[in-house]
């Protein structure tokens, strides 16, 4: 512990005697990757909640009240909570602060979830309870979302002894691999290809293109680059119509996708055909080929490839 040389905020020099307040670094707050996982929450967030006409510009100071954990909760679980719609005092902030994270505690827990917040560190503004709160949401209910791997931030903790401020860094890892975060399964060859045999993995997407134009010509379409030409599920859609050898309603999809939700839907039609057909169901999630996730991408290609590479 080291007297505090970091920027202090003023309420943090009233501190009782022994009392300690946690803040991320400012330069922590600069890393360009603790910025992309702030802005995808925050996408997110005002995602979910756009029917309620509620936009959150900043997590700490939107979020500290349980107001629009509240919304986001119930919208996330389909269900009501019984509390107070509008509270001003903070006893009232508190109680409904504990009734929402005692049902976020409810959902997490029987999974084993570690549980990194409490109600004294959301309605203090601590960003990184804040984040640890809303990532565990965001796996929870499988949101469509990507959220930046390995993110960590260098945490100040400031103690009050003996009249003076002390600090001491300490570092708060927010978000580990996708793999882990979104309860994928168990690593696969794409894994091993990804990490240790990128020659390889040249070689299959080679390989994945000439099978599906075999098939993709047929209508005069030609794919040239795997990572961009399946995420709106178009290209999904007709190839499994040709190679079940059937028309596909175009009411069925959309031919020409405009939004994200529209590309999910053609994604997550494929997927339909693809159980239909007698195929496993597909280790990616629509969210993810949209999101042009390259690994789920050949994933899902890879398990059409091993079933009709023979089908002329």
């Amino acid at each position: 512990m080291s007297a505090a040389s970091v920027d202090v905020h003023p309420e943090d020099t009233q501190l009782e005697e022994n009392e300690e307040r946690t803040m991320i670094d400012p330069t922590s707050r600069e890393d360009p990757k603790f910025k992309e996982l702030v802005k995808v929450l925050l996408d997110w967030i005002n995602d979910v909640l756009v029917e309620e006409r509620i936009i959150v510009k900043q997590l700490e100071e939107d979020l500290y009240d349980g107001q629009v954990l509240q919304k986001l909760l119930e919208k996330l679980a389909d269900r009501k909570l019984d509390v107070a719609e509008v509270t001003q005092s903070e006893i009232g902030q508190r109680q409904k602060l504990q009734t929402v994270l005692e049902t976020v505690h409810d959902l997490l827990r029987p999974h084993g979830w570690a549980l990194r917040w409490n109600v004294d560190s959301i309605h203090s503004k601590n960003l990184v309870a804040i984040i640890h709160l809303l990532v565990s949401l965001a796996m929870h209910f499988h949101a469509p979302i990507r959220l930046p791997e390995h993110v960590s931030v260098q945490v100040v903790v400031v103690r009050k002894r003996e009249g003076l401020l002390h600090s001491s860094h300490v570092s708060e890892e927010l978000t580990t691999t996708t793999e882990m975060m979104m309860g994928r399964f168990e690593r696969d060859a794409f894994d091993t290809l990804f990490d240790h045999a990128p020659d390889k993995l040249t070689v299959v997407k080679k390989s994945l293109i000439t099978f599906v134009n075999k098939h993709l010509n047929k209508l005069n379409l030609e794919v040239t680059e795997l990572e961009t030409q399946f995420a709106d599920g178009v290209y999904l859609v007709l190839l499994m119509g040709l190679l079940e050898d059937y028309f596909v309603p175009l009411h069925n999809f959309y031919l020409t996708p405009e939004s994200f939700d529209q590309k999910v839907h053609n994604v997550a039609f494929a997927f339909e055909l693809m159980l239909d057909a007698g195929l496993k169901k597909p280790k990616a999630r629509p969210e993810d080929v949209v999101n042009l996730d390259l690994k789920s991408t050949l994933r899902v290609l890879y398990n059409l490839f091993t079933k009709y590479k023979d089908v002329e």
